[in-house]
């Protein structure tokens, strides 16, 4: 999965003959994941037209401050596509709208919307060889970039005007590339290897019966899917659940018994950097599970069980320099319980959920937790969703290695 999946994209498309590209970019960008708004300068209209854009992008195409063929006194809020952006990328970016845009001259919608961006913006230049060369255009080269913004070279090639060489706008492809990689390599966990359970384990009984819990596995998957957002490799260890999960840094391996949980975390503790055990693992199985369906006979059954292997407390016991993480979910003396459980497992923090908390507990789409960690500060938080909890408890491994 793209790093762009699920961001917002701003494209600027400024008026040179690479507009015609921008058709297969905002493609590119659409394939990748992205939700994509284009803004075009009335320059670039003779290139390329907004409709292309429009239906490519299923959004609208913004190119004048005020749309006078509407008639109805709305204007194109340049503040609000600035805010609404995760990403802008001018491309292709003229030597004239390059030159305003070191200027702060504001005479159309693409640079009152760059002006009011406070988001990364990457810039796409396209012109002629001897434009390219200019002193005045590598003036403006240097001084984009000490605004924080990031060049994407052009490449050589044959130009326009019948010339060859340096100028030519990068291929889409290339944009595409070179956006992904920029954003993975400034990524926090990147370099980092976390292991994070998920879901419920079943417990034998016999052939057809288990013992169980409720446990969806979302908030796993979801800590997993955060971390991978944020660079990590992740190892998602998970107990049965109809879950899915697709993204390129996350290694699934799914287990049925607490059994099974404990050989996987054991078998990649040592190479982690983190572990998450947010797994609902069963406390008890039973001693002695029936290999044949066990005949409903008698008006009562007895099932005799023993207690699983403590994972978390068999990981705390020989980390080393892992940072690891716990759940707690309890429902009567909560801190107490929890502060017991970080000394005795040799936890770094654990995460407390309360089922007294009305949004809390298994089979939600939301959660209300507290962090406490190994000093025992006590951080509670508001009912998020598990999405939002997930990033939260994903910015505590970024915040312990800055």
């Amino acid at each position: 999965m793209s790093v762009l999946s699920g961001k917002k994209i701003v494209l600027a498309v400024s008026g040179g003959i690479a507009a015609y590209k921008s058709a297969s970019l905002v493609r590119l960008f659409i394939k990748a994941g992205a939700q994509v708004q284009v803004i075009m300068t009335p320059a670039s209209l003779d290139f390329v037209t907004p409709l292309t854009l429009a239906t490519l992008s299923k959004n609208p195409v913004y190119h004048s401050f005020f749309d006078e063929e509407e008639g109805n006194g709305v204007w194109n809020n340049h503040v609000d596509l600035a805010l609404w952006a995760d990403f802008m990328v001018i491309a292709p970016a003229t030597a004239n709208t390059m030159a305003k845009m070191v200027n702060g001259n504001c005479d159309n919608l693409l640079l009152a919307t760059y002006l009011s961006a406070k988001c990364p913006v990457y810039f796409a230049p396209a012109m002629d060889l001897d434009m390219y060369k200019h002193p005045s255009t590598i003036q403006s080269f240097e001084k984009l970039k000490s605004f924080g913004n990031i060049i994407i070279p052009a490449e050589k090639g044959e130009l326009a005007s019948g010339l060859s060489g340096e100028g030519r706008m990068a291929e889409p492809e290339n944009i595409l590339t070179f956006i992904e990689k920029d954003i993975e390599g400034k990524l926090p966990l990147r370099n980092k290897k976390i292991l994070v359970t998920a879901g419920p384990t079943y417990e034998a009984i016999d052939p057809v019966r288990f013992i169980g819990n409720h446990s969806s596995g979302k908030m796993g998957f979801d800590i997993a899917k955060a971390a991978a957002n944020l660079g990590a490799e992740v190892i998602l260890v998970s107990g049965p659940t109809h879950l899915q999960m697709k993204h390129s840094l996350v290694k699934l391996i799914k287990v049925v018994s607490a059994e099974d949980m404990y050989n996987a975390c054991h078998d990649y503790f040592n190479e982690v950097d983190v572990a998450i055990a947010a797994a609902a693992v069963a406390d008890y199985r039973p001693k002695n599970v029936a290999t044949q369906k066990i005949k409903k006979n008698d008006s009562a059954f007895t099932i005799e069980l023993e207690k699983t292997k403590d994972i978390l407390a068999s990981l705390g016991q020989i980390k080393k320099n892992q940072f690891l993480v716990g759940f707690a979910l309890e429902t009567e003396n909560e801190i107490e319980h929890a502060k017991q459980k970080i000394q005795k497992k040799n936890l770094d923090l654990i995460v407390l959920n309360s089922l007294n908390d009305e949004g809390a507990g298994f089979g939600k789409a939301t959660n209300k937790v507290t962090f406490i960690d190994k000093n025992f500060t006590i951080e509670p938080q508001d009912l998020k969703s598990k999405e939002e909890v997930a990033v939260d408890i994903v910015n505590k491994i970024v915040a312990h290695y800055a």
